[in-house]
């Protein structure tokens, strides 16, 4: 058995149950790790196979999907080609968003439990800590890949992290392995196949242990990255709302630097919202001490809106502008309504829609400014303004809440938060109630 292989095997013991896939795209590094793999009896009784990700970005790549469909019929692996569509025009890169690409088309095509073994090397690690690093990384980024994480519906596995490249060609020199070479990988204009074909090299040259020494600085990078991520968890649990999109802003504040970007993040996430950059974070900090207790500051980037009110961040997607003036007359029965604002109904006590006849036909539009309403109880009439005040309904929520008239013109209900006297008789009427169902 090779040492590579007898490494292999060594770290397959501390590995969960569960089938193993290759990420094969051919290449030196991943055909080392398909070999290695398709050789060991444990991986065969798990359930072995592979996967190669067309991304049809060159004229070979039809060629290059039978070769792989070739060596794993010859290692009688099951093998399977996905294509994807890459994103040339996203803006993050030719090479990042292939990465995506590539990632999503794994995660979607996975098993439950399933664990996708890539073959990065130590040389690779290196790499990428010092991408990082150049791109101005927090610990997270410069503790770089981890050799175990969660990956879609199951996990993704690097059991080649801490072997260099060296070992690989050697292993494939002495089985006499076949493998492709992508002639993109001598372009010099993508950031990784500088910093290895010209960068690197000369740093070697002065620091002739730099991919090792990088290796070991990303495990430390990993071990505080860890333990940030935890403390983040604890803080986090102590500072969300009970709206689970809410987040305490002088809490976050109060948080130590190595928290606050930490914890933000680990907040947007779990909400499904994209992370902001190092000059968000900043920007939302900046403003949050800034702007006065009566301001309401909002940062903004690419698909997340954060706002302050009162004590509190809101986070939420970009809110859709509601048209200018709408209103629309109404019959009880289900209304769309505009800018994803759910729908608007009248029910009886079984939940289904029902219809006003034509003498009680009403009016819903918007807050416009001056609306009063006469709550049921209370002679007088109080300002809308006051009461969403009152109830700490953020002021972007305010104009957003559908308000229900009569056709001369009595405001009956906002929303089905508050129904006024005359609301109140109506539905009595009809034996109904007023449901607000937003998306």
């Amino acid at each position: 058995m090779s040492s590579l292989r007898a490494r292999m095997e060594a770290e397959l013991q501390s590995l969960p149950p569960g089938p193993i896939t290759v990420a094969f795209s051919g290449g030196l590094d991943s055909s080392v790790l398909l070999h290695c793999l398709a050789a060991s009896d444990e991986v065969r009784q798990r359930g072995l196979r592979a996967i190669h990700v067309n991304h049809q970005l060159h004229a070979d790549s039809e060629a290059w999907a039978a070769h792989c469909a070739k060596i794993c019929h010859s290692s009688d692996v099951p093998f399977e080609t996905l294509l994807v569509r890459v994103d040339r025009d996203r803006g993050s890169g030719l090479e990042a968003s292939a990465r995506d690409a590539r990632h999503a088309a794994i995660q979607f095509a996975m098993r439950c439990e399933e664990i996708i073994a890539f073959a990065h090397h130590r040389d690779d690690q290196a790499e990428t800590v010092l991408l990082r690093l150049l791109r101005g990384a927090g610990p997270e980024g410069m503790a770089a890949m981890r050799s175990l994480r969660r990956f879609g519906p199951g996990l993704a596995w690097r059991p080649l992290l801490a072997i260099p490249r060296n070992e690989l060609v050697a292993h494939a020199k002495e089985f006499q392995l076949e493998w492709l070479e992508d002639p993109s990988n001598r372009d010099t204009r993508i950031d990784r196949n500088f910093l290895r074909a010209r960068a690197i090299p000369l740093l070697r040259e002065r620091w002739p242990n730099l991919q090792s020494t990088f290796s070991q600085g990303a495990q430390w990078m990993r071990a505080a990255a860890d333990f940030i991520e935890q403390q983040s968890d604890i803080a986090l649990a102590d500072l969300r709302g009970t709206d689970p999109a809410s987040l305490n802003a002088n809490g976050w504040l109060a948080l130590a630097d190595a928290l606050r970007d930490s914890v933000l993040r680990s907040w947007l996430r779990s909400l499904g919202l994209p992370p902001p950059n190092r000059h968000q974070v900043g920007e939302l900090e900046r403003q949050l001490r800034e702007a006065r207790a009566d301001r309401l500051p909002c940062v903004r980037w690419p698909g997340v809106e954060l706002r302050r009110y009162r004590q509190w961040i809101h986070a939420m997607a970009p809110m859709p502008r509601i048209p200018t003036d709408w209103q629309q007359a109404w019959n009880g029965h289900v209304l769309v309504l505009p800018a994803d604002l759910g729908t608007l109904a009248l029910v009886d006590e079984r939940g289904e829609a029902i219809t006003l006849p034509d003498a009680d036909r009403l009016q819903v539009r918007f807050r416009r400014g001056g609306e009063r309403i006469q709550l049921r109880g209370e002679p007088i009439h109080h300002e809308l303004r006051d009461l969403l005040q009152k109830a700490g309904v953020p002021p972007w929520s305010r104009d957003r809440m559908p308000l229900v008239f009569h056709a001369d013109g009595r405001l009956l209900a906002v929303a089905d938060r508050w129904i006024g006297f005359f609301g109140t008789r109506l539905l009595s009427i009809h034996n109904a109630r007023l449901v607000w169902k937003t998306r």
